[in-house]
């Protein structure tokens, strides 16, 4: 299939299927708002699985529709002109589906990837700690093998969705006495048995999309070990690379909405009649563009291989950019940003996108750590001292 016709029958599905609790959910679910929707949400990747338009990156042996990179830029594209809801499969489709396809076992595959595919499972991600964030090779968080079973004992932090998933790939040190990135393995653990609580990180906007997560001796079958004992490192990388791939664009790509809510609130209010505020606008929507270009030579890079240092770029790029597209919807608001609409006095989208977007530059590696990465492994500067 071409990419038109690939495009035109996506169309046709989407205008036909998102109706009714579908559209009014709309692009709700996003950061800021992940407690909006839920089961419709829920209900929408059964929809999506029936009409075969889940995993579409996937190979079809596989469960997915084979596409291009170019075809699922295509997918992606369409799905946000169609206003369908934002996904809650994202973690277990773009993450730990890929890592399964290239590291898992035969059963390993045949027992987790259905489920994703399927919409059934939902996945978290067991990677940050107290004291391993940006530094991930700290981890402290243990597996012991107990017979047929390793029993898991630890804290994860930030780990987003941990409430609704299923699963969680965690990133432990299988092997005593071990450091930095030896002796570590990537288990797959099941979220729902005694052994594990979940204390949900309130939010600047009140919500509660990150979770600390606690292991205290949680059980996962002595087969759920992907990649090979002592290779998680490895594997945990593959992981993150995946997280820099076609995803990444499915997430700009949304941004488009908030510059067309940015552009419809100030000719609402006659801001648009401002030169500086024109100028602002024009400059962040120069900035989606140019966003949108890094993205696609990253795929390229993508394509050829596991993308490289390189890919901090986008990701410095777009975290500051949508921090301050936070701050100018508030600056365009004005006043109305400073209230709320109505009982229960609930954010606004304006207030919602401004508080989380703060959190752009921290999550999913710090803007810090993206500028220490280009400096020393592109630019060849010398590395930031140790302490």
């Amino acid at each position: 299939m071409d990419d038109d016709a690939l495009r035109a029958e996506l169309r046709a599905w989407l205008d036909a299927h998102v109706v009714g609790e579908y559209a009014a959910a709309g692009a709700e679910g996003g950061p800021g708002s992940e407690h909006l929707f839920v089961e419709a949400r829920r209900r929408w990747e059964y929809e999506l699985a029936s009409g075969g338009w889940t995993c579409v990156g996937w190979p079809v042996e596989y469960g997915g529709r084979g596409l291009s990179l170019q075809q699922q830029v295509v997918f992606h594209e369409e799905y946000v002109r169609s206003g369908a809801p934002t996904r809650v499969n994202v973690i277990g489709e773009t993450l730990l589906g890929p890592t399964l396809i290239a590291f898992g076992t035969d059963e390993q595959k045949a027992a987790f990837l259905p489920g994703i595919v399927s919409g059934r499972e939902l996945w978290c991600q067991g990677y940050s700690e107290p004291d391993a964030g940006s530094d991930l090779a700290n981890v402290k968080t243990s597996a012991v093998l107990d017979g047929a079973e390793w029993r898991v004992t630890g804290q994860k932090v930030w780990t987003s969705l941990a409430l609704e998933a299923d699963w969680c790939f965690v990133l432990c040190r299988t092997e005593a006495g071990s450091q930095r990135h030896r002796g570590l393995s990537y288990l797959l653990v099941p979220m729902h048995q005694p052994g594990i609580e979940i204390r949900p990180i309130v939010q600047l906007t009140g919500t509660s999309e990150f979770n600390e997560v606690f292991f205290d001796g949680a059980r996962a079958p002595a087969e759920n070990v992907v990649g090979g004992l002592g290779n998680g490192w490895k594997v945990a990388m593959a992981t993150l690379g995946f997280e820099r791939g076609i995803s990444t664009l499915s997430v700009q790509l949304s941004f488009q909405r908030e510059i067309d809510a940015l552009i419809a609130c100030a000719r609402a209010n006659g801001k648009v009649r401002d030169a500086v505020v024109r100028d602002r606008i024009a400059h962040m929507w120069s900035g989606l563009q140019i966003m949108r270009w890094i993205a696609l030579r990253g795929l390229a890079g993508h394509e050829a291989g596991a993308p490289g240092p390189e890919a901090s770029v986008a990701k410095l790029f777009w975290s500051n950019w949508h921090r301050d597209m936070g701050n100018l919807r508030v600056d365009v608001a004005g006043a109305d940003a400073l209230v709320a609409d109505a009982a229960p006095y609930e954010l606004s989208a304006v207030q919602r996108a401004f508080l989380f977007s703060r959190s752009d530059t921290i999550y999913g590696g710090s803007a810090e750590i993206q500028r220490n990465i280009l400096g020393e492994r592109v630019l060849g500067l010398p590395a930031e001292p140790k302490a």
